[in-house]
C-alpha cells in the first residue's frame, strides 16, 4: 500500500515538471518570437528609411534602384495590411490573400535581385538592367494594387448597401413615429380630470358656486394600520 502511494506521489511530481519545463519553454518561444519580430520591424524600418535617402539623395543608377525597391515593398506592405484586415470581415478575401501570397514570392525574389544590383561594380551594365528591372516592379506593384483596390472598392460598396438600408429602416420607423391620429389626442369635454373637473373646461361655470368642503371627523377617520376603537363601557 505505501509502495503505491509513494509511486502515484512519484508520478504526480513528475507530471508537474514536466508541465513546468512544458510552460516554461512555451512562454520562451513566445517571448523568441516577439523579439524576433520586433528585430525584423526595426530592420525594415531602417531599410526603407535607406532607401528612402537613397532615392531622393542619390542620382544615377544606384538612386533609381533605391527607387525601384521602395515601390516594390511600399506597395506589397500596403496590399498585405489590407487584405490580412479585410479578410477578418470578409471570408471571400481569402483567395485573393492567396493569390498575394504567390505575387509575394515573385515580389522577394525582385527585391533579391535589386540587392544584388546595388552591390554590382559594373554600374554600366546594371543601366542596361533598369528597364527590365522597371518592368517587373510595375507588373508586381500594378497587380498588388489591383487587389488592394479591389478590396477596398468591396469593403466600401458592402458599406455603403449597409448604410442605405440603415437609412431606409430609419425612414420608415420617423414615418411611423410622426403618424398619429390627431382625434385621440384631443381632450375630450366630458371626461374629468384627476381633481374631478372636466378637462375641457378651465374650471367651475360662471354662477356656480363651488361646493362646500366640510372637514373629515376625525373620529370617523381610520388607517388601515389602526386597530379599531374598543367602545367604552358603562358603569
Amino acid at each position: 500500500m505505501e509502495a503505491a502511494i509513494i509511486t502515484i506521489m512519484a508520478l504526480l511530481f513528475l507530471a508537474f515538471v514536466a508541465l513546468g519545463v512544458y510552460a516554461t519553454v512555451k512562454v520562451a518561444k513566445a517571448a523568441k518570437r516577439g523579439v524576433d519580430r520586433t528585430l525584423d520591424q526595426a530592420r525594415r524600418t531602417v531599410e526603407d528609411t535607406t532607401l528612402r535617402a537613397k532615392s531622393f539623395g542619390q542620382a544615377g543608377v544606384a538612386g533609381e534602384l533605391a527607387r525601384l525597391r521602395l515601390s516594390l515593398r511600399t506597395s506589397m506592405r500596403a496590399t498585405q495590411e489590407a487584405l490580412r484586415a479585410g479578410v477578418a470581415e470578409d471570408a471571400s478575401l481569402k483567395e485573393s490573400l492567396d493569390l498575394f501570397h504567390r505575387l509575394s514570392a515573385h515580389g522577394l525574389e525582385l527585391d533579391e535581385d535589386l540587392k544584388r544590383m546595388e552591390r554590382e561594380p559594373d554600374k554600366a551594365w546594371v543601366a542596361g538592367q533598369l528597364p527590365e528591372l522597371t518592368r517587373r516592379t510595375e507588373q508586381i506593384t500594378g497587380s498588388a494594387e489591383a487587389l488592394r483596390r479591389a478590396a477596398r472598392d468591396r469593403a466600401l460598396k458592402f458599406a455603403e448597401d449597409d448604410l442605405s438600408s440603415l437609412s431606409a429602416q430609419i425612414d420608415v420607423e420617423a414615418g411611423a413615429l410622426r403618424h398619429w391620429d390627431r382625434s385621440e389626442t384631443a381632450p375630450d369635454p366630458t371626461a374629468a380630470d384627476a381633481w374631478g373637473s372636466p378637462t375641457g373646461t378651465a374650471g367651475p361655470a360662471a354662477g356656480d358656486e363651488p361646493p362646500a368642503i366640510t372637514a373629515p371627523d376625525p373620529r370617523r377617520t381610520a388607517y388601515p394600520w389602526e386597530k379599531s376603537a374598543r367602545p367604552e363601557t358603562t358603569t
